[in-house]
């Protein structure tokens, strides 16, 4: 049996390693044009700011891939011929396979702007696309980056940290405010300007311009503004990198049409990670999401399923992190810049406006559905278990220190957000003691903690 992965980040690595797990026997072959190992793609904004060498995200030591028997191909798939099971590379050579699994990732969004395609001009998705900002980065008098969610964030920190000027084009009234709440997008708009970048809201690309040789000169916005740069970040979002199955007979949409089992509408083939699109996602979930941790999930889930083992994909709890410049992030749970009414929120902001802690609840149900953390730390574990046992909010409050994670001897902000809830709705509740990681231990386990 010879398994063929297209795509060598997490979701087609982590599927290879369980296959290998699962069956000694099969072949396995990971085919990528990228990079001829696999790396952390979360790393790349690190390499550039100096605090990682390439080498240092790679999980894995070069050994290990011929120690299991993984081989790796650096070719590029033109076409897949589900047919006959095979695939065509751009180089006219072919690969038979048993079954296929495509894992191939995303690619950035472009709108048609002119100029879009000029030297000069990248995105943060790839190697390739560090590459090219490493090699424009030199003399470089300012950047400019279009589009703001976490990408563009990751890019303007980058340049940042070389010194070079940033200019970044949002279009939306406030950062990244269909995906945060109003105060916590507030609060990173203001942090993004106190680090010096200029941030410019409502704000849309119209072209870029071109120096006459091929290369980005200046940015033009729909305003009229012309903002002269020597490189524009693509950075609108990303979609799934799917084109190049077009007549293979395999059914797409924005993403690779998958079932519960990631299988494709073709026998053998299934799809993971960021170019996969769910038919029927769990309720709360999206088609296709572009996040680390379900890639990795996914492609565990595939390899079961190739070594006929049925499995069921559950991405279980909504989960994100990230940092905006030196503020992290993180959110479990159901929390959004547009919440339905009969949701509520608790929100406590620090003095410094740069730690929040946001609990949302139905007002109806008095249960917790998420929490939004801004540079404060809460257990994965425990808020996973508020939320999937569906505890009362007040309950969640009283024992809301078995979730603090942040270091010892940290100052503690739970009593705070207590007090805002018992004014609010005129309750007179308590925060339990301090609770220790050995009693946050005992809750998990579903003890008295």
């Amino acid at each position: 049996m010879h398994i063929a992965i297209i795509g060598n980040g997490i979701s087609g690595i982590t599927a290879a390693r369980f296959i290998r797990k699962l069956n000694n026997d099969y072949k396995i072959t990971v085919i990528s044009t990228e990079t001829d190992y696999f790396f952390s793609r979360t790393a790349l904004m690190y390499i550039y700011m100096g605090h990682m060498r390439f080498e240092d995200t790679k999980p894995y030591e070069d050994w290990f891939w011929e120690k299991n028997r993984i081989e790796l191909l650096r070719a590029y798939v033109s076409k897949v011929n589900t047919d006959d099971k095979k695939l065509v590379f751009s180089d006219g050579k072919e690969l038979k396979y048993d079954k296929l699994l495509l894992a191939t990732g995303s690619t950035p969004n472009k709108f048609g702007w002119p100029g879009q395609d000029l030297n000069r001009v990248g995105g943060l998705y790839s190697f390739q696309d560090l590459e090219k900002m490493e090699a424009n980065s030199e003399g470089l008098q300012r950047a400019v980056i279009v589009g703001g969610g976490l990408i563009g964030i990751e890019m303007a920190e980058m340049f940042h940290s070389r010194h070079i000027p940033v200019t970044f084009l949002v279009r939306e009234g406030s950062y990244w405010n269909a995906v945060l709440p109003a105060e916590e997008s507030e609060m990173v708009t203001r942090h993004i300007r106190e680090h010096g970048i200029d941030l410019r809201l409502s704000t849309e690309l119209q072209e870029i311009e071109d120096d006459g040789q091929g290369n980005a000169c200046a940015a033009i916005t729909k305003d009229g503004q012309r903002i002269a740069c020597g490189y524009v970040g693509l950075t609108a979002g990303v979609h799934p990198h799917i084109n190049f199955l077009e007549g293979s007979g395999i059914e797409t949409q924005k993403g690779i049409l998958v079932n519960e089992y990631l299988q494709t509408n073709i026998p053998d083939v299934y799809a993971v990670g960021d170019c996969a699109q769910l038919k029927e996602p769990k309720p709360g979930r999206r088609p296709i999401e572009a996040v680390w941790y379900t890639g990795r999930m996914m492609g565990e889930t595939a390899a079961y399923n190739i070594c006929g083992k049925q499995k069921a994909y559950d991405p279980g709890i909504w989960f994100n992190s990230a940092k905006f410049m030196d503020i992290e992030y993180q959110v479990y749970g159901d929390v959004s810049g547009r919440m339905p009414e009969h949701y509520q929120s608790i929100y406590w902001e620090h003095s410094d406006g740069k730690k929040a802690i946001r609990i949302v609840y139905d007002k109806n149900e008095n249960h917790v559905v998420g929490f939004n953390l801004m540079g404060v730390r809460y257990r994965h574990e425990v808020c996973e278990k508020w939320l999937a046992e569906k505890t009362n909010v007040e309950e969640v409050l009283q024992n809301l220190g078995l979730a603090n994670f942040d270091p010892e001897f940290y100052k503690q902000y739970e009593q705070e957000v207590i007090r805002l809830y018992n004014q609010q709705t005129g309750k007179h509740i308590r925060l339990k003691k301090r609770r220790s990681l050995t009693a946050a231990l005992r809750f998990l386990r579903g003890k008295s903690a």
